[in-house]
């Protein structure tokens, strides 16, 4: 039986006050010279930890609110770009380094060549790498696209779907401060602090983007993105492809109609991670593990502690049987 105290919580809240609890708790014990303004990072935490709770009791007094019922269940995807880009502020909190040189030595030895270079010099096409760019694009219209879809058919199908992203974001997140691993961009330039071992080094003359490839609209667009917005040692596994995955289970579950179109798109947007240098290739394999393995483990998580809700219970639909994949 849940604690008063946590009497209105679901799977998400726990989740995403666990989450914030943890990384809060360990910016205060293991904050360094690397962590930019601990303090205020840490009264963030705590700001936010009240925040939800109070948003989560007040939503389960409330009469009619429709905009304050609509933040209790939304709020979670206003913290996604804040907690993504604080990734890239803590991942040298517990280790000094990035954790490349490790991948790149990996991708050596199960595939003989490094395919994060060597895909894109092979298709240097202007109408492959654009489909490629796009496909990369596309995982922002995934998220959103199923997200508004669910909304606007069922909001109950949209709280579970809420629930089960932010709990894989979650995980990757405290993998990208644990682990940290920047991805092919060191390749062409010392950054971050991280200088590719002698040994490798061999592997950055080869690192260039094609004239043609440089041209593209798609290829500018996720230049500019990921110039404002990306955070660097946010690279295995690939939440991308984590995600992505995730999207296209709920497609199978509740959006038939979109369920193999979404899937071609999301096996593209597989293959584009690599070509288009975001990630190695073992980024990819351990994004499809993370999906294959948290996505199962949200689900039940969510239909596990949806029933204990008052009043406004996310009740387990009984045709959702029918709808699985």
């Amino acid at each position: 039986m849940k604690h008063s105290l946590f009497k209105n919580y679901t799977f998400v809240d726990y989740a995403t006050q666990v989450y914030s609890a943890l990384v809060g708790l360990a910016i205060l014990l293991f904050h360094n010279e690397t962590v930019p303004r601990w303090q205020c990072l840490v009264l963030a935490h705590a700001a936010g930890l009240l925040l939800v709770h109070w948003m989560v009791q007040a939503n389960s007094r409330a009469e009619r609110d429709k905009l304050l019922d609509f933040f209790r269940h939304f709020y979670p995807v206003l913290f996604y770009i804040w907690f993504f880009a604080e990734t890239g502020w803590l991942n040298r909190m517990l280790f000094d380094t990035y954790f490349d040189p490790v991948i790149i030595r990996l991708d050596q030895a199960l595939f003989g060549c490094q395919p994060s270079l060597l895909w894109m010099v092979k298709l240097p096409y202007p109408g492959i790498s654009e489909v490629f760019y796009a496909a990369y694009f596309s995982y922002y219209l995934m998220i959103g696209g199923v997200g508004l879809a669910l909304y606007l058919r069922n909001k109950q199908h949209f709280f579970h779907y809420v629930s089960v992203v932010s709990f894989v974001f979650y995980v990757c997140y405290i993998i990208y401060i644990v682990v940290p691993v920047i991805g092919p961009p060191v390749f062409f330039h010392k950054s971050y602090g991280v200088s590719l071992p002698p040994e490798l080094q061999n592997l950055a003359t080869q690192a260039y983007y094609p004239d043609a490839v440089q041209r593209g609209v798609f290829f500018r667009l996720m230049g500019w993105i990921y110039k404002g917005f990306e955070a660097p040692g946010a690279a295995i596994p690939s939440s991308h492809i984590a995600i992505a995955l995730c999207t296209v289970f709920f497609s199978f579950r509740y959006l038939p109609r979109a369920r193999y179109p979404h899937l071609f798109a999301a096996v593209l947007l597989c293959l584009s991670t690599v070509y288009c240098r975001y990630h190695y290739l073992v980024d990819v394999l351990a994004g499809i593990i993370t999906a294959a393995v948290l996505v199962p483990l949200g689900n039940w998580l969510y239909f596990k502690s949806a029933p204990e809700m008052s009043g406004k219970a996310l009740e387990k639909p009984p045709a959702i049987h029918s709808q699985q994949i």
